[in-house]
């Protein structure tokens, strides 16, 4: 959270992603005077944690100058969903309270390809 970059919201986010052997990838939001392009803490642990080969993961950690407890947006839920349902979500504001879920919890009805594929494509490979 420390690292992160906000100059525009002031609203700082660190995130860790813990792989299923326990290696830790840390994240910050780094934000952009185009906003749209601004990335979320998740979306960068995630980030770090595939260019490092990893793929599998048990759980996420949130932090940020909030008070109380944020859960991940939507669009980090989505990139989440992409590496288990199941994945335990943990976050703590800064007031030092803390909430508990599951990513299923966050996001009951994720978009998987693999229930929407197309006819046209079906040689394409499928993600492990």
């Amino acid at each position: 959270m420390e690292a992160a970059y906000a100059p525009y919201s002031g609203f700082r986010v660190g995130a860790a992603i813990q792989t299923a052997d326990g290696r830790i990838h840390a994240g910050c939001n780094v934000e952009n005077a185009s906003f749209s392009v601004t990335m979320c803490a998740e979306r960068v642990a995630i980030g770090a944690a595939v260019a490092a080969g990893d793929r599998s993961f048990r759980r996420v950690f949130i932090c940020s100058t909030s008070v109380e407890p944020v859960p991940p947006c939507g669009v980090c839920r989505q990139a989440l969903s992409e590496f288990g349902p199941d994945l335990e979500v943990i976050s703590e504001g800064s007031g030092g309270l803390a909430r508990t879920w599951t990513l299923r919890q966050l996001l009951p009805d994720q978009f998987r390809l693999e229930e929407h594929e197309s006819p046209r494509n079906p040689d394409r490979e499928r993600p492990t």
